[in-house]
């Protein structure tokens, strides 16, 4: 059994720009199709535009509120919510409030910076 505390788990800054908390994945549990991860924006940050070429993704709000970008779509999220992310989509989150923005991203393949494409777009 793979049990693992979030406060255990190192933060790291992804290829995006947001700071996050691999609490489950390949790298330190038996799980191998996918990966948990908490990510924190702080007011006024925004993930870089991206997408990924093979992994879809979920995003549930913890904490905080902000609006949401998938290719020409755009919605405000709140504590509560989850977002679908299909692969290929170009997406960015922005934290509008004033208080940090707390998610968890689910990735079906696990994250990875190789499968993360930078968009040209603000």
């Amino acid at each position: 059994m793979d049990v693992v505390n979030r406060d255990s788990v190192k933060p790291f800054v992804t290829k995006d720009g947001s700071l996050i908390r691999e609490i489950l994945a390949p790298a330190n549990s038996r799980i191998k199709k996918q990966s948990l991860a908490e990510a924190t924006l702080a007011p006024g940050q925004a993930t870089a535009s991206h997408h990924h070429i093979e992994t879809e993704e979920i995003y549930y709000i913890l904490d905080g509120g902000g609006m949401m970008e998938i290719e020409e779509d755009k919605h405000k999220v709140c504590k509560g919510d989850a977002i679908a992310i299909p692969p290929g989509s170009d997406h960015r989150l922005t934290n509008t409030g004033k208080e940090p923005l707390v998610f968890l991203c689910c990735c079906c393949p696990p994250y990875s910076h190789e499968d993360t494409i930078m968009n040209d777009k603000a």
